[in-house]
């Protein structure tokens, strides 16, 4: 490994990644953090972070052409190897800064396949990968083809926002129209899709020079979509790793990152097998380590640290030495994880053996249990899920999409 010591950007407008953080500057690395000014004073590992810079405002408030001045006279004194995207919404900003001061690393047009969901399908159903029946919402004639040929449910989905945030579920042709009418002139930043009831899976992988080197699958007992839409406890489970869903979910994943341009980095796709005719389709992919705890889930059963793993392959590729990912196990893991009614939660009662990690934010109330069996697994989170609902779950209303990626 070379000792040369290089410079990273690393940008995130939520409070994450400090694995990645701490692995990059124990590489001998320079690391620079931007970040929110309301994150200031989060618990950001500043040991290992040699300078942090605070944008004004949220996320879609920060303003570009300030964030480019502010990097560009940080390069007049340092030599910038890389910038990297912490979080699905910092993806644009590190593509754009990326394109106009010509840093290596994805650009915006193969950003776009990882953050928007309607270059998302187009480039995967080009590529053979099967996606729900779908249509942009452009042209009203390609809309009403779409009505009046694909069977109904839909859901209207932002392309842009992560998870299932600002999902719309439909029942028929007026209440597509309805909801389209409402969207106004921010139509064009949706898409309808047919909805396909079944098994919603998650595979978190790693990967280096267009290869998968790792790639988990697990399955979400209680799907984000549910959680948004109707309130509820979300599980997370990996699969059995022999299973036939988990070796065609792998496949089907690195059709996906081919078809993409995925080169070097952490990504977090889903996928789901429909009830109707047991088929895997792409549902959505993300240049990141997934969120909601489950790279802790994930090092719980395979003893690899996603975040970490990722800063590695990013100061190999920095310094040209040849990576290689660390033994992982075939263990198993899961995640119960639920908005809490009290601020601090007393979860002193779930104190089985198998309990590894307990999330650590105000006003939820979640675990990790890992153990040699799933069903050992899944006996603990269908028992735990069923006392946090009766004890400390709470239900927050989803706010609208006002502002749009």
């Amino acid at each position: 490994m070379a000792n040369t010591s290089k410079t990273f950007i690393c940008i995130s407008n939520y409070f994450k990644g400090a694995d990645f953080l701490i692995a990059l500057k124990k590489c001998g690395n320079k690391v620079f953090l931007i970040t929110t000014e309301n994150l200031r004073h989060k618990p950001w590992p500043f040991d290992y972070i040699d300078e942090a810079f605070y944008m004004p405002g949220l996320d879609l408030e920060w303003n570009m052409d300030q964030l480019l001045y502010g990097v560009a006279g940080l390069m007049k004194g340092e030599k910038i190897e890389a910038i990297v995207a912490l979080d699905d919404y910092d993806v644009e900003k590190a593509t754009f800064l990326r394109e106009n001061l010509r840093i290596p690393g994805m650009g915006q047009t193969t950003g776009r396949y990882f953050r928007d969901k309607l270059a998302m399908r187009m480039r995967a159903q080009s590529a053979g990968v099967k996606v729900p029946a779908f249509s942009s919402l452009f042209n009203d004639a390609d809309i009403n083809h779409f009505a009046d040929t694909v069977p109904a449910p839909w859901v209207l989905k932002p392309r842009s926002e992560a998870s299932a945030h600002g999902i719309i579920k439909v029942h028929d042709k007026d209440a597509l129209w309805h909801n389209i009418h409402e969207l106004g002139d921010n139509r064009i930043k949706y898409l309808v899709e047919q909805f396909k009831p079944g098994a919603v899976y998650h595979a978190d992988g790693l990967n280096l020079e267009g290869k998968t080197l790792f790639c988990t699958v697990s399955k979400y007992l209680a799907t984000p979509m549910e959680i948004s839409q109707g309130g509820g406890i979300f599980r997370s489970a990996n699969l059995d790793y022999q299973s036939e869903d988990s070796k065609a979910i792998k496949k089907a994943n690195t059709e996906v990152m081919k078809a993409f341009g995925m080169k070097s980095g952490a990504t977090h796709t889903e996928f789901i097998k429909c009830d109707d005719d047991g088929e895997i389709y792409f549902l959505e992919t993300s240049s990141r380590v997934g969120g909601a705890h489950l790279a802790e889930m994930v090092e719980a059963a395979t003893n690899i640290n996603l975040w970490a793993e990722w800063a590695k392959i990013e100061d190999a590729l920095a310094k040209g030495y040849t990576y290689k990912l660390p033994k992982s196990t075939k263990g198993y893991a899961g995640i119960v994880l639920t908005l809490s009614k009290f601020e601090k939660p007393d979860l002193s009662g779930f104190n089985d053996p198998e309990v590894c990690f307990r999330v650590p934010l105000d006003y939820h109330a979640g675990m990790i249990v890992k153990s040699k069996t799933r069903k050992k697994v899944l006996e603990l989170l269908d028992d735990y899920a069923e006392r946090l609902s009766r004890d400390f779950s709470t239900v927050a209303e989803m706010e609208k999409v006002k502002k749009f990626h």
